[in-house]
């Protein structure tokens, strides 16, 4: 198990952007950018390249485009100053005027690709990934947050169980099963706590006759986010907890849970807020209210669910 200096992330930063990669990339380091399409945009792009120069090498080209009324994206890389051939995905995963969570995942022969939780596609290399030590933002986009990401090599995963959609980002497909430790009640710790660009992933089951669940985000003296689904109010409660007092209850948005089915659920902290996106969609939005986030290192799940992997 390696563990490396975890570089800063880039806040709001000014479109077009380029930005170093520091220490380049490895096997299981993932990059992820929080941002929102611009509404009326016709494309925008994202670039790992090797160095910062017009006439640099990009060693992945994610662009998608609005030229078509359903809207698609392209892949592809450049070496030489000469384009490859394209690689298209025909699906609107990057709607203008909503915002997305895209996370690029290096493993040893691909980029895995994955839009709000879903994988979406694996890029093979074409460039050696260890030459790439730069990204770019560039077109008609706002982002957040770039984040990065270094595996702790924790890949964990029910014996025999095989998901009904993809692994969440971070995660690799399991070379062996993995031993099922996942009991509920789960307590388990955040190394080094939460920060803008980090994301938590939990996949579950709800129970065929679940009433609630919860997933906390503790810190020493309360819960700074505590997330409820209740099938018996058919909604999901939002709050903090301080000193063991409640705060006002979060009540909208629906209820993005069903009895009995498989869920993803990925927390994606922001400088000013929490992103909840389940099975793909962003449901809801939190904003901190207890903003020492490096101190909230605990997460708790309880409840009417059985847990099949975590990643913290």
């Amino acid at each position: 198990m390696a563990y490396y200096y975890q570089q800063q992330p880039f806040y709001n930063p000014q479109i077009p952007f380029t930005g170093s990669i520091q220490g380049g990339l490895r096997d299981g380091k993932s990059i992820t950018i929080s941002g929102r399409v611009l509404p009326g945009a016709n494309r925008f792009h994202v670039n790992l390249q090797c160095g910062s120069s017009p006439d640099a090498n990009i060693a992945l080209h994610i662009n998608p485009r609005y030229d078509s009324s359903s809207g698609y994206i392209v892949t592809n890389t450049k070496q030489n100053n000469y384009w490859g051939t394209e690689e298209r995905i025909y699906q609107a995963l990057f709607p203008t005027g909503t915002p997305f969570n895209l996370q690029i995942l290096v493993t040893s022969h691909s980029y895995k690709l994955s839009v709000n939780g879903i994988h979406i596609m694996d890029y093979k290399h074409r460039i050696p990934f260890s030459m790439v030590d730069t990204i770019v933002v560039d077109g008609m986009v706002e982002v957040n947050i770039i984040g990065f990401q270094d595996a702790v090599g924790i890949v964990p995963a029910q014996a025999g169980f095989q998901p009904q959609f993809a692994y969440p980002p971070g995660y690799g497909v399991p070379a062996f099963p993995a031993p099922a430790s996942y009991s509920v009640p789960y307590k388990t710790i955040i190394i080094g706590g939460l920060q803008p660009g980090k994301n938590i992933s939990i996949q579950g089951v709800v129970n065929p006759q679940a009433s609630r669940f919860a997933i906390n985000l503790r810190h020493r003296s309360g819960i700074a986010f505590h997330y409820n689904p209740r099938f018996d109010e058919n909604l999901v409660v939002r709050n903090t907890q301080t000193i063991e007092q409640w705060g006002t209850e979060e009540r909208s948005g629906g209820m993005p849970f069903h009895r009995g089915q498989n869920f993803q659920i990925i927390i994606s902290c922001n400088p000013y807020h929490y992103n909840v996106f389940v099975n793909g969609k962003q449901v809801h939005t939190y904003n901190h209210r207890f903003t020492r986030l490096n101190e909230i290192d605990v997460l708790e799940v309880s409840g009417d669910m059985s847990l099949i992997a975590v990643n913290v």
